[in-house]
């Protein structure tokens, strides 16, 4: 499978479909982009004490959170480089789920699980129509037929 092919799948043939992923795509980024942008504006005072699960340290561990919640989230609104995006959003989220969360009950880690597998549905789905990544396929398919 090519690289193009990975980055800017086919489009779904129904527009029910690209509507369904484009919706999913706006309600969860921005309720991921909410968790990030709150980390965001407490970036100094939490830059110390947050977790620090992979041994990178808190700062780097928070910098690689906030880009995950934050820049990702915005592209996969936009549908954006959709596949390549949600690779650290899912990264993110199984960090939450299988380390950070990995001793305490469900219901605690529960949120993390949501969107790691809302995201991998996503991943495997494609942006659909309505998305940047499908204009981008089109212009490429019109200049590899050139």
């Amino acid at each position: 499978m090519s690289v193009k092919k990975i980055l800017f799948p086919p489009v779904p043939s129904s527009h029910l479909t690209s509507t369904l992923l484009l919706v999913t795509r706006i309600i969860f980024g921005l309720l991921f982009l909410s968790h990030g942008y709150a980390k965001l504006m407490s970036f100094e005072s939490l830059s110390d004490v947050y977790a620090d699960p992979l041994g990178l340290g808190s700062t780097l561990s928070l910098w690689l959170t906030v880009f995950a919640e934050v820049l990702c989230s915005f592209a996969l609104i936009l549908g954006i480089l959709q596949r390549l995006v949600l690779i650290p959003m899912i990264i993110t989220m199984a960090v939450a789920f299988f380390i950070v969360h990995g001793n305490d009950v469900f219901a605690i880690k529960e949120l993390s699980f949501i969107y790691m597998i809302v995201f991998i549905l996503l991943y495997i789905a494609g942006p659909g129509h309505y998305s940047f990544d499908a204009i981008i396929r089109k212009l490429i398919l019109k200049n590899s037929e050139s």
